[in-house]
């Protein structure tokens, strides 16, 4: 069998490639088990588990084991059976270390590759990092290497909100040009995201519920794109920031009052997304 390959989170959400070790076709050698847990593409609330296992019940039991965490309508499988080698009970210790405790990581990454484990990603607490390590550790016998590149981000959402410190980014009246305050803002928001060095970050738009949703969406994505343009030529780097624009779907006050609405026209910075 190969290891399970692939899964990413996108939110919560995990893409998972499972693979068993696939046969090398020009030697007529089956090669190690292999398998990868790793996060999808961004906004995709889908765990694919992908790759080659040794036989069917191999195969229905990890696709199993996946949808019982997940839910069954968020596992894609993709998962094939074919010749391949795996250590002795390697679907067993592979399908411990499926577990809920995966669910804490975002854009992360579970490879078991023959009995070498790697397991990348972010967690919010530090407390996370060291418990998903031992719980993998516990989960699989001494033969099993296990490595990790768990990374927390907590530490760095905290400086993100502290320079923001709960203003919002001012623009002209129904437009993405932004006022001289919120460039002062954004301008500080720049300097706090290069200090952080933080390898994603998501400017999401919002707008309040007056006028039409089409047009606040259309809106709110382009104040997050104009955001982003400052701040790249302010010296954070482009392929770091991601934007999207919710609209008015997503309020944190009542649009009954005009200062509730504008705590809702406001560019959320959320690190790691």
């Amino acid at each position: 069998m190969s290891p399970l390959t692939g899964g990413t989170w996108a939110g919560r959400a995990l893409r998972v490639l499972a693979v068993a070790a696939m046969a090398q076709l020009c030697t007529g050698r089956a090669s190690a088990a292999e398998a990868v847990v790793a996060q999808g593409a961004a906004g995709v609330p889908a765990v694919v588990v992908s790759g080659t296992v040794g036989d069917e019940a191999t195969r229905v039991a990890l696709v199993a084991r996946l949808r019982e965490i997940y839910g069954a309508d968020r596992v894609v499988d993709q998962l094939a059976v074919g010749p391949v080698v795996a250590p002795p009970h390697w679907a067993q210790h592979v399908g411990q270390l499926l577990s809920p405790s995966l669910r804490q990581v975002r854009h992360g990454q579970l490879r078991v590759q023959g009995q070498t484990v790697l397991l990348q990603g972010e967690v919010d607490q530090e407390a996370q990092r060291q418990q998903l390590v031992a719980d993998m550790a516990q989960a699989l016998n001494p033969s099993y290497s296990v490595r990790h590149g768990l990374r927390v981000v907590a530490a760095a959402q905290s400086t993100v909100d502290q320079a923001l410190a709960n203003r919002s980014i001012e623009f002209e009246p129904g437009s993405a040009v932004l006022r001289p305050a919120g460039v002062l803002i954004v301008h500080e928001m720049a300097q706090a995201l290069r200090q952080v060095r933080a390898p994603r970050v998501a400017l999401i738009g919002h707008t309040d519920a007056l006028g039409g949703r089409a047009a606040n969406v259309s809106l709110s994505l382009a104040r997050a794109q104009a955001v982003r343009d400052l701040l790249v030529a302010r010296g954070v780097p482009a392929d770091s920031l991601s934007v999207s624009g919710m609209g008015p779907d997503q309020p944190v006050a009542s649009n009954a009052s005009e200062a509730g609405r504008a705590r809702n026209r406001r560019i959320e910075f959320r690190v790691g997304s």
